[in-house]
């Protein structure tokens, strides 16, 4: 342990605001520079976006009601004081960032824009090591055992 007593782990944003990054960089990037379009049948990637988007906003609200339940904070600048297991807490730990790169896919797919939607990964990856690990670390440093014993059963993304 390094002394640090923030109760919070110093995520480097947030997560909303970077995926909205990379996703507004795409679009505008798509549409001022490159010219280029998902080269996709309308209908179809209207369905798959409803689909994605309708996933991810599930992945959300779930996630967000059980916080809230739970009596704890969602914002990651924010102090935790619960570990939230049940629900969609069971399938994944970060059911809120699985959530918003469905809807960030979503989003992508409906305005046809193929650098947004190669950003994804790129999002994901600032998500991963500038959020996450982090919020790993400061759970671990707080809850211990509890959250070492969640961490075991439940996968980190899907």
């Amino acid at each position: 342990m390094s002394g640090d007593t923030r109760d919070h782990p110093g995520v480097i944003a947030p997560p909303p605001l970077v995926f909205a990054g990379f996703l507004a960089a795409g679009v505008l990037a798509d549409r001022y520079v490159s010219g280029w379009s998902l080269p996709l049948p309308a209908l179809p990637a209207k369905v798959l976006a409803v689909l994605l988007g309708g996933a991810g906003v599930i992945f959300l609200a779930d996630a967000l009601g059980l916080f809230r339940k739970a009596g704890t904070r969602p914002e990651p600048w924010q102090p935790t004081t619960a570990i939230v297991t049940s629900g969609v807490y069971r399938v994944t730990r970060n059911p809120m960032y699985v959530g918003m790169a469905h809807v960030y896919a979503a989003l992508a797919l409906a305005v046809g824009s193929p650098l947004a939607m190669a950003l994804l990964p790129a999002a994901i990856l600032v998500i991963h090591r500038g959020v996450i690990l982090r919020e790993e670390r400061y759970l671990e440093r707080k809850f211990g055992d509890e959250y070492m014993a969640y961490r075991a059963r439940v996968r980190r993304w899907l």
